[in-house]
């Protein structure tokens, strides 16, 4: 008789360790300061990347809150804003607004989207892997801050630029450099 209690019991005790085990997940956050117009991507607590963005320009806020990611599209184009590219958006609005590449990295660090959050596309690609592989029900985007730099928007009108092999590594941390080695082919750089 207590033999068979301590084998269900360890039978419990093992059957909990499995199932706890797989409901663990990493936790990822992109949190976007508008007022620094900067990113900020953690993965359970450590930070990964710190990057420069654009967020909604004069009369083009971008909206503050909490928000799960709910689609991705590598290769958008806004249904709005003259068929303008968006690689590697990932949608958290009903609204439409996504962060997403840009290849006017020019204007990164200024406030002049039509509320987007943008980001170069290189780092926009690093993101949205990093997004497919820790799961979108693992995300969250938290946008904060006032805009105090907003110019009017622009629509992304020039050609990408070529990287070289040293601007691969740039504001990334060391153990994750290997997430460019795996980057994901760009969509056309062409526009309609």
């Amino acid at each position: 008789m207590r033999l068979s209690r301590f084998i269900a019991s360890m039978a419990i005790a093992i059957l909990a360790i499995f199932i706890f085990g797989q409901a663990a997940h990493a936790d990822l956050l992109i949190e976007v300061n508008k007022s620094a117009q900067r990113m900020i991507v953690t993965l359970n607590g450590d930070q990964l990347y710190d990057w420069p963005v654009s967020t909604g320009g004069v009369g083009y806020g971008t909206p503050s809150g909490t928000f799960k990611p709910f689609r991705m599209d590598i290769d958008h184009h806004s249904d709005e804003y003259d068929n303008a590219p968006m690689p590697y958006a990932m949608f958290f609005t009903q609204t439409g607004v996504a962060v997403h590449g840009t290849y006017e990295q020019r204007n990164l660090g200024h406030a002049v989207s039509h509320g987007c959050v943008r980001l170069s596309v290189r780092n926009a690609a690093t993101l949205w892997k990093l997004v497919k592989s820790e799961k979108m029900a693992n995300t969250t985007v938290v946008l904060n801050g006032a805009i105090s730099n907003a110019r009017r928007p622009t629509l992304a009108v020039s050609q990408p630029m070529t990287l070289t092999p040293d601007e691969r590594s740039d504001n990334v941390s060391p153990q994750y450099r290997r997430a460019y080695d795996d980057r994901l082919p760009l969509p056309s750089p062409f526009f309609r």
